[in-house]
């Protein structure tokens, strides 16, 4: 957590109460060139290097069997009309293959690929470079499960302003998300809803102001997904949709803060988590349910995809006192993930976290809610306090930020067009208060008019730390959303 008002070097860094130990790979480094008008400077990107891979080599050997002898035979004409039709029924039969392939995918294309990550065979890869397939008849969203992994029944379910539960369902002939009524959806209703997204079960339901004149009731319910439980009506019953919480999200029990790179006070940020590789902390993380944590896809590049050897802790403001960690039970990499944009990783653990005073999930925030410089905002972590520092801090640490505006951020003296729709600035324009190596993957917060904080940014890369006009850019969250809930829901525990 780098502000540059700060002249004391960073405390020395421990895995925890014991010898110290050096990280066990340097962090690796992006050089900024001509295209961010930095020149000749190292940039961290907050991770370490791979170990080095050794390449297996496997040699195989092609066998090829003698030609047996045979008599020199003739063939007579009914001999060769035998074979020319033969070859015309293989014909017409590899056509009709092809033509049933050819129409399936684009029927699975425009049914279910349509506004998903999908290439151009209507095929849908998964992180884990699983091909999914599915049947000639699935519709995207309409409660049945057609494809493997579900794929046509995610991103179908979100939360609007006020979180106001909106559903998208196949008899919506143009696809948009509707309002769904307070009327008739109890307890049990939310919590299969929850349950549904990869949330044990709901914390709260209320119903809140409507004016949309066509909005969505719920019907009986049933083990079906919500979205195949819903009718399209004109309005909601005396004018009331419902507001769905997932979670008792955002609300630290502790409320004191100074600006300007601190040490954090414990319970002031319980969602953060830290998150070792091989004994040593090497990124942060957020956590946003009981199995669930939000970080940085480039945390683990390579051979640190492998969840055996990382540690996740919560509920710790000092490296020296450590807590029991939790297991991973498997790391979801963004599939679209390269050059910095889509860098989202989401991890599921191996046991529920239990939550307290300080440890609790941060909230997600509405598909369109909207930060702006207007808004309280800090990101924290244990990465280093100076850039180029060796080693990360020991305390957990707090920087109150800006949110820059993206043509600023992206002006020529600035990142120079390198900020994409799923990225954001925030620091400050002058330099001084900024996130830096060690702290990726960790969480960007804003607070929000109901005095909950919001997941606004994931921590990713930046132009060395605390530079003037180079902030730090972080992973729009709204952006990436629909990603995480989708994988929240194949996951779903």
């Amino acid at each position: 957590m780098a502000d540059n008002d700060t002249t004391d070097p960073p405390p020395p860094y421990y895995s925890g109460a014991v010898d110290p130990q050096t990280p066990p790979m340097t962090y690796e480094e992006m050089i900024i060139q001509d295209r961010y008008g930095v020149t000749q400077k190292p940039v961290p990107y907050y991770v370490p290097k791979d170990p080095d891979h050794v390449a297996a080599v496997i040699v195989t050997q092609r066998v090829v069997a003698p030609p047996k002898s045979q008599k020199s035979s003739g063939c007579s004409a009914k001999c060769w009309v035998g074979w020319i039709g033969a070859l015309v029924v293989f014909a017409l039969i590899g056509l009709a293959i092809w033509l049933g392939v050819h129409y399936a995918s684009e029927l699975y294309y425009e049914s279910v690929c349509k506004g998903n990550d999908c290439n151009a065979q209507g095929q849908h890869e998964m992180d884990d470079g699983l091909i999914v397939t599915c049947s000639n008849s699935s519709i995207q969203c309409d409660g049945i499960q057609d494809c493997q992994k579900a794929v046509d029944e995610t991103n179908c379910v979100r939360f609007g302003e006020g979180g106001v539960l909106q559903v998208r369902t196949f008899s919506v002939k143009d696809g948009g998300f509707l309002p769904v009524c307070n009327q008739g959806l109890d307890k049990s209703y939310a919590d299969q809803i929850c349950e549904q997204l990869g949330f044990r079960r709901s914390y709260a339901s209320n119903p809140v102001d409507s004016k949309t004149s066509v909005a969505l009731t719920v019907g009986p319910r049933s083990a079906k997904l919500i979205q195949g439980l819903v009718n399209v009506s004109s309005g909601c019953q005396g004018g009331k949709a419902v507001s769905l919480e997932c979670t008792d999200c955002g609300k630290p029990q502790s409320a004191s803060r100074i600006i300007g790179g601190s040490a954090s006070q414990l319970g002031q940020w319980p969602w953060q988590v830290s998150l070792h590789y091989s004994g040593s902390h090497v990124c942060g993380g957020t956590l946003v349910s009981p199995d669930f944590v939000v970080s940085a896809a480039h945390c683990f590049k390579g051979s640190m995809k492998n969840s055996v050897n990382w540690r996740v802790y919560a509920g710790i403001i000092s490296q020296s006192a450590l807590q029991t960690p939790y297991l991973l039970k498997k790391i979801i990499v963004n599939e679209n993930y390269s050059n910095n944009d889509n860098d989202v990783a989401l991890l599921k653990l191996s046991s529920p976290v239990t939550f307290s005073s300080t440890v609790m999930p941060v909230c997600f925030p509405t598909f369109d809610q909207i930060f702006s410089g207007e808004s309280d905002c800090w990101t924290s972590g244990f990465g280093t306090t100076q850039e180029g520092a060796d080693h990360a801090s020991t305390s957990l640490m707090e920087v109150k930020v800006n949110i820059i505006d993206t043509h600023l951020c992206n002006s020529n003296g600035v990142y120079g067009g390198a900020i994409t729709k799923n990225m954001m600035c925030a620091g400050d324009i002058n330099g001084g208060r900024d996130s830096c190596q060690g702290d990726s993957g960790g969480p960007l917060v804003c607070k929000g008019g109901n005095n909950r904080w919001y997941l606004a940014g994931i921590t990713s890369w930046g132009a060395g730390c605390g530079r003037r006009q180079k902030p730090g850019v972080y992973s729009r969250v709204t952006s990436l959303l629909p990603w995480i809930y989708s994988k929240m829901q194949q996951e779903k525990p």
